[in-house]
C-alpha cells in the first residue's frame, strides 16, 4: 500500500496549495488565518465528521488533492453535497493498527490530509507532523491531538425538520468552539448551518452557549 502511495506522490504534488489552504467562507472564522496552514494540525472533536469534510471542500475545488484515512463507509454523495470535489479526493482504507503509517505516507503527496479515529501514539503523531511540515500538508484530525495548532470542538448540534415525531431532517445547526495555540489561543464560538436546507454550508446567527430543542427540532448529543 505504501509503495502505491509513494508512486502516486509526484502526481498528487502537482497541486500543492500556497501559503494557506482555502476553506469555505462560512468556516474562515474558525481559523486564526482564515485558512488551513500547511504543515499544521487542526483537531476536531465532538462528533464533527461532516466538519472534517467541509474543511477540505474549498481546497479540492481549487485543485488541491485531499487524502482521507479512517473513513471506512464514507458516503461520497454526502461529501460531494458538502462541496468536496470527489475528483481530488483519495480515500484509503487501512487496518486500524496501520492507519498512522498510511496517513504519514499519504501526507507526503497530498495538500490536505483528513484522519479519523483514535489518535495514534506519540511517536506516530510526531512522525506524521514531521512529514506534514516537510511536505507542506495541512492535517485535519477527528480526535484529540496534543500540540494541535487549532482545536475545534462541536459543542452542540440541532437538526430541524421533525415535528411531533414525523418529518424529514432538513438542516443542522452547529455551535463550534475554536481555540488552540498562538494566534488561535483566543476561544470563540461560531454558529454554522452544516448543512442548511439547500445542502450548503453557511454561517448561522450569533452563536449561543447552549441550544434548546423547540417544536420541529431535534437535539443530537
Amino acid at each position: 500500500m505504501e509503495a502505491t502511495l509513494a508512486a502516486l506522490a509526484p502526481q498528487l504534488q502537482l497541486s500543492r496549495p500556497g501559503p494557506l489552504v482555502p476553506v469555505l467562507p462560512a468556516l474562515e472564522e474558525l481559523l486564526p488565518e482564515r485558512g488551513l496552514r500547511p504543515g499544521a494540525v487542526v483537531s476536531v472533536t465532538g462528533g464533527g465528521t461532516a466538519l472534517l469534510l467541509a474543511l477540505a471542500a474549498a481546497a479540492t475545488s481549487a485543485g488541491t488533492w485531499c487524502g482521507a484515512v479512517g473513513f471506512e463507509g464514507l458516503g461520497l454523495l454526502a461529501a460531494a453535497e458538502l462541496g468536496v470535489d470527489l475528483r481530488r479526493l483519495v480515500v484509503v482504507e487501512a487496518p486500524r493498527e496501520r492507519q498512522a503509517e498510511v496517513a504519514a505516507a499519504l501526507a507526503d503527496g497530498v495538500g490536505v490530509l483528513l484522519l479519523r479515529g483514535a489518535a495514534p501514539s506519540a511517536p506516530q503523531r510526531e512522525r506524521l507532523a514531521t512529514v506534514a511540515r516537510r511536505s507542506g500538508c495541512a492535517v485535519v484530525v477527528g480526535s484529540e491531538w496534543p500540540g494541535a495548532r487549532v482545536r475545534l470542538w462541536v459543542e452542540s448540534r440541532v437538526w430541524s425538520g421533525l415535528g411531533a415525531g414525523r418529518g424529514r431532517l432538513r438542516a443542522r445547526r452547529m455551535v463550534v468552539v475554536a481555540g488552540g495555540r498562538g494566534a488561535a489561543a483566543r476561544e470563540r464560538r461560531v454558529g454554522l448551518w452544516l448543512p442548511d436546507e439547500q445542502g450548503a454550508v453557511r454561517s448561522a446567527e450569533a452563536p449561543v452557549r447552549s441550544v434548546a430543542a423547540g417544536r420541529g427540532s431535534l437535539v443530537v448529543v
